[in-house]
């Protein structure tokens, strides 16, 4: 299959249909819907909302405020723990992705829901959904909760240059590269670390959408990985009925 992030000649216009219809192809075959809503484990979200600009895909990152009690400064996807209120992970994501940065619902397409990803401490079970933002969308920060909007390639994420392995014993993993990536704002020249649960998900949308394993690990097993991650979420629910 061709390389989604190709460049394109032609009509504007069908070349970006081409490429959403190419995205949800892809992202199909990963969608797990709402198999794992009864694992016993407090639900979180993030929204990963890719963009379209000029047939290249970005990922939208923000920059948590430092006003927050928890993890003040990181690079993170929108995204928040779920309320008695929303009806599944899809609205929790859409909730907290207006409320940090003034992005509305029917300003994103919601591809799928990825496998979530079982956190220790504190516990959640964080499920990542997949969104394309309209390509108009500007983003509004809420200053309590972000200080930064970030446009990052989608192609980093398997990029050498912007990466580096922080060597880590995650229990049940075993020895573990914890993925680090590196991305300078093309506006400001800051520098900003994109890693942990935030690197993870980006990995594998990455991996997912431009169907290439990252050069930084050519060995790379997106499945082997997956399979991993479903069962550290099994395990748990096994846990829950001891």
């Amino acid at each position: 299959m061709s390389s989604i992030s190709s460049d394109y000649t032609g009509d504007q216009t069908s070349n970006h249909l081409s490429l959403r219809k190419k995205i949800k192809e892809r992202l199909s075959r990963y969608d797990v819907g709402s198999r794992y809503n009864h694992i016993p484990l407090q639900k979180a979200s993030v929204l990963l909302p890719l963009q379209i600009r000029q047939g290249r895909l970005y990922l939208l990152l923000t920059v948590r405020s430092m006003k927050l009690n928890t993890m003040p400064g990181d690079v993170c996807f929108p995204g928040g723990r779920q309320d008695p209120s929303d009806q599944d992970e899809i609205e929790t994501a859409l909730r907290e992705s207006k409320e940090e940065i003034g992005l509305c619902p029917d300003q994103v397409e919601v591809i799928c829901r990825l496998l979530p990803y079982a956190t220790r401490s504190p516990v959640y079970l964080v499920t990542p959904v997949v969104g394309i933002v309209e390509e108009a969308f500007q983003p509004s920060p809420n200053p309590n909760e972000v200080t930064d909007v970030l446009y990052v390639p989608l192609d980093l994420f398997i990029s050498l240059d912007h990466y580096t392995a922080i060597p880590c014993n995650i229990p049940p993993f075993g020895n573990q590269n914890i993925h680090k990536f590196e991305h300078q704002d093309a506006k400001t020249k800051k520098s900003f670390q994109i890693w942990g649960l935030t690197g993870h998900f980006a990995l594998v949308l990455s991996v997912i959408l431009l169907e290439r394993r990252p050069l930084f690990d050519p060995e790379f097993d997106l499945e082997n990985t997956l399979q991993i991650c479903e069962k550290t979420i099994l395990n748990y629910r096994n846990l829950s009925k001891l």
